[in-house]
């Protein structure tokens, strides 16, 4: 079981700001919650060395950089001792942006973008099919995301 910190209502205040805008300085945050700046700093430290906060990204829309085809993809594997070495091939296709381990018919879900339904045929037959592990695929096409979020830390006590 993963070990959980404890967050306070200025740990999850500032995770809130955060979550509106990762990019915010922490001096602005320390004038929005009326609190210093030093202790803004020494929280987001604690809580990414607790994992909470694992990282600064950016979100792309990917279909303003031309991927017009989204999947989500199940595949079945020959062996299920062969979990891992599917997973190290699956990191070196680049529109497989997503992998999850999950219960079921599937050993991995994956969800992968394409420019096209030629380039989708593509990467599922010539790139994920043919790691030598994977036995089968089965994809749901994606139409786009209605929403996502994150897990619901301000109700966690």
């Amino acid at each position: 079981m993963v070990e959980r910190l404890q967050l306070d209502e200025y740990d999850k205040k500032i995770l809130k700001e955060l979550e509106a805008d990762g990019k915010k300085p922490f001096s602005q945050i320390a004038i929005d919650l009326d609190i210093s700046n030093t202790m803004v700093h020494q929280r987001i430290t604690r809580m990414k060395k607790a994992g909470i906060l694992k990282r600064h990204s950016i979100e792309l829309d990917e279909k303003r950089l031309g991927f017009e085809w989204g999947a989500f993809t199940g595949i079945t594997l020959h062996d299920g001792s062969d979990t891992y070495k599917v997973i190290e091939e699956l990191k070196k296709i680049p529109e497989v942006t997503e992998c999850y381990h999950i219960s079921g018919v599937y050993a991995l879900y994956v969800r992968v973008v394409a420019k096209d339904n030629e380039h989708m045929r593509d990467i599922l037959y010539t790139k994920i099919e043919d790691i030598d592990a994977v036995r089968s695929t089965e994809s749901l096409v994606d139409f786009g995301c209605a929403f996502k979020r994150n897990a619901p830390f301000f109700e966690i006590d």
